[in-house]
């Protein structure tokens, strides 16, 4: 091979080498400028004195790590930290993962029609806007609302849902908001597992639970875990749902880390001290995302 053919050839497989960077360059650049960008950015303003109001708004300071300071002894972070973490497990681990997979185990075996009837109610909560999705649901548990009316009909009291158990309120209306992305989740998992497998085990006399237990959850506990972690990053950044229906009161019963966030930089106008809990907030979900990450490999 002669030294002209061999550089042509070297030249040929150097522009191949590079052909995937002119496909990526469009979703490298969008994530810079759309996602590094603004993190970068909030990143510099937490150690800074940004705010709208004030003296602190007249001129832009470097404070150092005095918004963290503050943040460590803030007593409200530890309480929205709490409420966050009830909220996931209650709303997003707990809510959508068991009632999803339950409405999708009681579908498998049904006809179509009954599918498509079911499917359809319960997806008609997740298409909703999350503001609309909070206005039906403020209806529903206010004091003059719909299940009040339910409950008086019977002879019994109404009750202040929305003061007596804000964060259970906010709970069930994220469950019935989101259910549907697990529902449809899981419909995929089950349909997937083999029918003969289940079909052996009633040969060999096992009950449905056991064949719950021992063949079905082992061969979609992969799907289980990752929807997991969807379901937990899209809860931990709830915020019209919550704000609409209780403002993260009534005091900090519901104030969860968005709330909590939002309050201080447009509320209190305190921006650099809202961008230092915004990172908590993304590092709360670095951390659930590693985790969820572990899960599914182990």
């Amino acid at each position: 091979m002669s030294s002209v053919t061999a550089n042509v050839l070297y030249q040929r497989r150097r522009r191949t080498n590079f052909t995937w960077f002119y496909f990526l360059f469009p979703s490298i650049a969008i994530m810079l400028v759309f996602f590094i960008y603004p993190i970068l950015l909030t990143f510099l303003y937490s150690f800074t004195n940004l705010a709208l109001t004030g003296e602190a708004a007249k001129e832009l300071k470097f404070i150092g790590f005095d918004n963290y300071v503050h943040m460590w002894e803030d007593p409200t972070v530890r309480i929205s930290i709490w409420n966050t973490l009830v909220f996931l497990m209650g709303s997003a681990v707990i809510g959508q993962q068991v009632l999803g997979f339950i409405i999708a185990l009681l579908m498998k075996h049904k006809n179509r029609t009954f599918r498509r009837v079911i499917g359809t109610v319960v997806l008609a909560g997740w298409v909703t806007p999350e503001i609309v999705c909070a206005l039906c649901l403020y209806s529903f548990f206010g004091d003059e609302g719909t299940l009040n009316m339910i409950l008086e009909f019977f002879g019994i009291s109404a009750v202040t849902w929305l003061y007596t158990v804000p964060m259970l309120t906010i709970i069930l209306a994220n469950i019935w908001h989101g259910t549907a992305f697990s529902m449809l989740v899981f419909q995929a998992a089950l349909d997937d597992v083999p029918n003969e497998i289940e079909e052996a085990a009633v040969v060999d006399g096992a009950s449905r639970w056991q064949i719950l237990y021992r063949i079905v959850l082992p061969y979609i506990k992969q799907t289980i875990t990752t929807n997991a972690m969807l379901v937990t990053l899209q809860t931990l950044g709830v915020f019209g749902l919550i704000y609409a229906m209780t403002g993260g009161g009534p005091g900090t019963s519901t104030t969860t880390l968005p709330i909590f966030m939002y309050n201080q930089a447009f509320v209190n106008y305190q921006l650099g001290y809202g961008t230092a809990i915004s990172l908590l907030l993304l590092i709360m979900g670095v951390v659930l995302s590693l985790f969820y990450i572990r899960s599914v490999k182990e």
